[in-house]
């Protein structure tokens, strides 16, 4: 009895560490399997850059300055040629120089209407000024004209007789006094109103001599203008006249065509 129970113990024990040995065999050989199903982390390859061979080098260069040289010779034909067209090269001088004339004749058209414009603001503010000295004018006219009537109703009233008529209704003892201050005030309104018509004659000596100016100017500017306006006009007509003759040069004359039928 005691051996069997020892067997049986040592078969219990053995079995166990089999089992237990297959046991830890299964869980190394999971683990291996899962780390080498981790996923591993992507590498970057650079692509092998392609180095051309010396021969390779030599062929390109040489194909090259054969495509080079090609150019050269056919580019070389072409200037010669635009180089030998005396008359292509006249037919573009001729063309630009007509162009020129044409920009400096509107550079003139607009150097002309320019000054053509600047005339006529100036006739306009000559008549504008010309008309407001005419206007002060006739105010100094008329005030002449009253201080004249003024001052001849002064120069009668210094009459003695109408002095002393004048004086006649005043009640004093000494009628001689107020005769004599009667005289004396007529005679300080006679040299004021003879100071303001002084005034007044060089303020129309002034305003006549500026009118006279001012029309002159106007006259000028008129004149000015009427032979600016001519000269434009003779100037259309030229050049109407000089395009026409320069179109019947150009247009081509027409040759008689050979009859096709032989002369007898």
């Amino acid at each position: 009895m005691p051996k069997n129970s020892i067997r049986r113990l040592m078969t219990a024990i053995f079995a166990i560490v089999l089992i237990a040995g297959f046991l830890l065999v299964d869980s190394s050989a999971q683990k291996r399997r899962r780390r080498r199903r981790a996923p591993s982390a992507p590498r970057i390859m650079n692509p092998a850059i392609y180095q051309p061979s010396p021969t390779d080098n030599s062929n390109s260069s040489g194909d090259t300055g054969n495509t080079a040289d090609t150019a050269t010779t056919e580019a070389q034909p072409a200037r010669a040629a635009g180089a030998q067209d005396p008359e292509a090269m006249k037919k573009t001088i001729r063309t630009l120089s007509t162009q020129v004339d044409k920009l400096n004749d509107k550079l003139t058209q607009m150097e002309e209407s320019q000054r053509s414009l600047v005339d006529l603001e100036r006739l306009s503010r000559a008549e504008t000024r010309s008309a407001a000295l005419r206007t002060e004018l006739r105010d100094v006219q008329a005030k002449e004209a009253d201080l004249e009537a003024r001052a001849e109703d002064v120069d009668y009233a210094l009459k003695p007789e109408n002095i002393e008529r004048a004086t006649a209704g005043y009640g004093t003892t000494h009628p001689e006094e107020v005769r004599e201050q009667r005289r004396r005030q007529l005679e300080s309104e006679k040299q004021r109103l003879r100071k303001q018509l002084d005034q007044l004659a060089i303020s129309h000596t002034r305003l006549d001599d500026a009118i006279a100016t001012s029309d002159a100017e106007i006259d000028r500017l008129r004149k000015k203008l009427e032979a600016a306006d001519e000269a434009a006009i003779q100037n259309a007509k030229t050049k109407a006249q000089s395009e026409g003759a320069s179109s019947s040069e150009a247009a081509p004359r027409s040759t008689p065509t050979p009859s096709p039928y032989p002369e007898r």
